[in-house]
């Protein structure tokens, strides 16, 4: 039974593609949209390296903020999801309910439409990538192999962990119907505790605790630290370790949710 479904999952996932690209292509207005709104390091940037451009803030070189919040709009650009907000509207349009009768699983389905917006995606960060490479910046690039390589399963991995975290939130639509509070919530505390608005070195201490611990740094700062700092092998292993550990809890906790909130939404007649 497992295995039949496996291979209908995978046969299914060429068509699947093919429908988030005519997605992306379609709706191109609003996912030009949705990439402006991913430009708050921009802003960020212009303030830090105002601050640091007489003197380091903190060790942060006016060249080390570039870098950082350069690096953060590519991985921003590369792992972001708006899936919560898309399974929230289905659910309080109805839409859910036919999606439910295909044969492949919900989280399958969306994620590899997200996917397919990527390479869309990249068009975007590949000239910021250049600019980096080509501005201040690059002075505070990571030179490290190791971590460069790496940098590509982190990117990955910080994708699914902002995935199945928004997946579970949007599925809790079938159980509570002010979902957009707690999206709201979600990017406010994404914004404070992920690295978004400024390096989490830079946040007070109780703060700082907590952000390095939270799956929000696993989403965003991880990527952005491998390509913008010098990192021992122990605390790299200890970063990756907790990438793939907070990747398999959102995975599972996202799956969860929506298991308990689809038999909620099956009992009222959904």
């Amino acid at each position: 039974m497992i295995t039949s479904t496996m291979r209908r999952t995978l046969r299914a996932i060429p068509t699947l593609l093919r429908v988030g690209v005519a997605e992306t292509v379609a709706y191109r207005a609003e996912f030009l949209v949705w990439i402006l709104t991913t430009t708050l390091p921009l802003v960020m940037l212009a303030l830090w390296t105002s601050v640091a451009s007489e003197a380091p803030f903190r060790s942060y070189t006016s060249a080390d903020f570039v870098a950082y919040y350069l690096a953060g709009l590519i991985v921003r650009n590369l792992t972001g999801s708006w899936v919560a907000w898309q399974i929230s509207e289905e659910i309080r349009m109805g839409a859910m309910s036919m999606r439910l009768l295909r044969p492949i699983h919900p989280f399958v389905a969306f994620s590899v439409s997200h996917l397919a917006a990527v390479p869309f995606r990249t068009i975007v960060a590949l000239p910021i990538a250049v600019v980096l490479l080509l501005s201040s910046g690059a002075s505070a690039l990571a030179t490290e192999p190791l971590q460069l390589v790496l940098a590509v399963p982190s990117l990955a991995l910080a994708w699914l962990i902002t995935f199945s975290f928004l997946f579970g939130l949007g599925t809790l639509g079938f159980l509570f119907t002010k979902t957009m509070a707690m999206l709201n919530l979600y990017f406010g505390l994404f914004s404070l505790f992920s690295g978004y608005l400024m390096p989490i070195p830079l946040l007070p201490p109780i703060l700082r605790e907590i952000a390095e611990y939270s799956p929000f740094r696993f989403m965003f700062s991880v990527p952005v630290e491998l390509m913008t700092r010098k990192i021992d092998s122990a605390e790299l292993a200890w970063l990756m370790v907790g990438q793939v550990a907070w990747a398999i809890v959102t995975l599972a906790v996202a799956l969860w949710v929506w298991k308990r909130g689809l038999r909620r939404y099956e009992a009222v007649g959904g």
